[in-house]
């Protein structure tokens, strides 16, 4: 089913535009619809000793906070909301192509593969697509689209993104 949908490119969700690199702390940008409208901020904040990222929606509130947790085995970043950690993304170990593991709080586990530095990969939950980043929807230089599956958590898989992109 995944490869029909790639075929004809219509999308089956909604659809985002990220900005590639856009992990400098310091740095805000917008992510924005398909149709170009402003739909969430990603306000980059230096606090203390690990970067933090702060999504917002287009009203300026905030959805979720991204954050660097340094003092482990292998770097991640977790995905707080309402002060609760929602989600927690790490680099997977094995194997010598990219993946990323994302542990779900309170849902399934998900996992990303594919080419993260192209920005060409899946995040999967229980065998399914979730969510499908690539380069090709987009034609503005250094950007990547993100599609979200309809009735998936936009704010929670564009914090995702955000956190394997900054540790990709």
């Amino acid at each position: 089913m995944g490869l029909l949908r790639h075929r004809h490119d219509e999308p089956t969700g909604a659809r985002f535009q990220m900005r590639e690199k856009l992990l400098s702390i310091g740095d805000d940008f917008w992510i924005e619809d398909d149709q170009g409208q402003r739909a969430f901020k990603v306000n980059g904040k230096a606090v203390r000793v690990r970067d933090t990222f702060v999504l917002e929606d287009a009203s300026g509130n905030e959805v979720a906070s991204i954050q660097e947790r340094k003092f482990s085995v292998r770097d991640k970043f977790a995905i707080e909301r309402g002060g609760d950690t929602a989600a927690t993304v790490h680099k997977a170990l094995i194997g010598l192509r990219d993946r990323f593991s994302i542990d779900v709080k309170d849902g399934d586990d998900m996992k990303a593969h594919g080419n993260i530095v192209d920005h060409e990969y899946e995040i999967e939950r229980n065998g399914h697509t979730v969510a499908t980043i690539s380069k090709k929807w987009f034609r503005v230089r250094e950007s990547y689209g993100v599609e979200v599956v309809q009735g998936e958590d936009v704010p929670l898989i564009l914090a995702i993104t955000v956190a394997i992109d900054s540790l990709a």
